[in-house]
C-alpha cells in the first residue's frame, strides 16, 4: 500500500530537516557554496528527488564539481539516509547551479528556474 499524505508530509519534513543540516554542513567546507533545495512529486519521490546543490559564482560551481561532487553526494547520501530514504545518487538527481546562472538566465528568479528542468 503506497504512504498516503501523513507519512509523505512526515517524509518531506524528514528530508527538508536532513537536508538544512547538510547544507550547514557545507557552507563550512566548500568554497562558494550558498544553499540547496529540492524538488519531488511526494507521489514517486524516489523518481522524481532532485537535490539542487547552489553556488555563488559559476566558477564557484564548476570548482566545486571537480573537487567537491564527491563530498557534495556524500552529504547528500546522509541526508537521504538520516531521513529513512533509500536512492542511489547520480547526476540526475544532484544538481548543480549558480547565483550567477540564474540572474543572467532568469534575472535571479529562482522560482522560474526551478520550475523548469535545466
Amino acid at each position: 500500500m503506497p504512504p498516503g499524505k501523513r507519512e509523505l508530509a512526515r517524509i518531506e519534513r524528514r528530508l527538508i530537516a536532513t537536508l538544512t543540516e547538510a547544507c550547514e554542513t557545507a557552507k563550512g567546507e566548500i568554497k562558494g557554496f550558498t544553499w540547496l533545495t529540492h524538488r519531488a512529486d511526494l507521489d514517486a519521490l524516489a523518481n522524481t528527488l532532485k537535490v539542487i546543490w547552489v553556488f555563488e559564482t559559476l566558477a564557484d560551481r564548476q570548482l566545486a564539481e571537480v573537487e567537491a561532487k564527491v563530498r557534495i553526494f556524500e552529504l547528500t547520501a546522509i541526508a537521504l539516509n538520516e531521513a529513512c530514504f533509500d536512492l542511489k545518487l547520480s547526476d540526475r538527481n544532484v544538481r548543480f547551479d549558480s547565483e550567477e546562472e540564474c540572474q543572467r538566465a532568469q534575472d535571479g528568479n529562482w522560482q522560474k528556474r526551478l520550475g523548469k528542468d535545466h
